[in-house]
């Protein structure tokens, strides 16, 4: 499993993702550690931990596939072994701006994110998240839930909202954009390829990290829920205090602190009126 996950991040020797002495251990002490093999071979694994509340909740710290089917076979695995044991819920954290991941967090397993975590990791020293801010999104699987039934039957969750929500955060010559809504529900664009864009063009990969963060942030800090994923975008339902609002802005430091460094954060994006 350490070799695997070495292949998927390519971290630094000093820095894995989950030490094999630390995985016996979880598992000893009642946590979560599974592969997914395809015959011989491990195609996927996860390992996760027992969280707060108390006898309620298993956290998901990482979990890695290398074949189509292997990540959500691990999933619905990883429910069936919560459900035996009397739990209600799985949390994980995942990058917001990874599209595939929120399509299939989202829509596959019909998670919701319920908190927005900037910079969670500080730096990370891998090769697929090395030179960004590791801001990251917790997710919560409500197990019993009608939706995640549904999805773990494979029936994709779309949130009713998605039709007719407004735009706040838009995709425009590559680069985000901030619109002016007062729509009840809104959508928050997110880049088509996040791990390419920031290999290319770290410069716009770090635009959109900021304005994902002072959008859907902004929004969820306002009490927002994120209900969903549609067409490459969050699906957000506002809290409403009477009156149009607009995107709130989360408070955000001068400095970002980088692996080579302190780094000024680009300018704000671009807003339309």
């Amino acid at each position: 499993m350490v070799e695997l996950f070495d292949d998927i991040w390519h971290p630094e020797p000093s820095n894995p993702p989950v030490t094999a002495e630390l995985m016996r251990a979880l598992s000893h002490a009642g946590g979560y550690v599974a592969g997914a093999f395809d015959g011989p071979d491990l195609v996927g694994a996860c390992v996760g931990f027992l969280a707060a509340p108390a006898g309620q909740v298993l956290h998901s710290h990482v979990t890695g596939a290398v074949r189509p089917g292997a990540g959500f076979a691990l999933k619905l695995h990883q429910r069936a072994w919560a459900l035996r044991r009397g739990l209600s819920r799985i949390t994980w954290t995942f990058d917001p701006l990874v599209r595939r991941n929120a399509h299939f967090n989202l829509v596959k397993l019909a998670a919701r994110p319920e908190e927005y975590l900037p910079d969670f990791y500080g730096p990370m020293g891998d090769a697929l998240n090395a030179g960004d801010e590791s801001d990251r999104l917790l997710a919560v699987w409500r197990l019993s839930s009608p939706a995640v039934s549904r999805a773990c039957a494979g029936v994709p969750y779309r949130p009713v909202s998605a039709d007719g929500a407004g735009r706040a955060l838009i995709e425009r010559d590559g680069r985000p954009l901030v619109l002016r809504t007062d729509a009840p529900a809104v959508l928050v664009a997110v880049p088509a390829d996040m791990e390419t864009l920031r290999r290319r063009d770290p410069a716009t990969a770090a635009a959109w990290r900021h304005a994902v963060r002072e959008v859907l942030g902004g929004l969820m800090a306002e009490g927002g829920r994120v209900t969903g994923f549609a067409d490459g975008c969050y699906v957000v339902e506002r809290r409403r205090s009477g009156g149009g609002v607009t995107p709130p802005r989360v408070q955000r430091s001068t400095w970002a602190v980088g692996r080579a460094g302190p780094r000024r954060p680009p300018p704000p994006a671009p807003r339309a009126s």
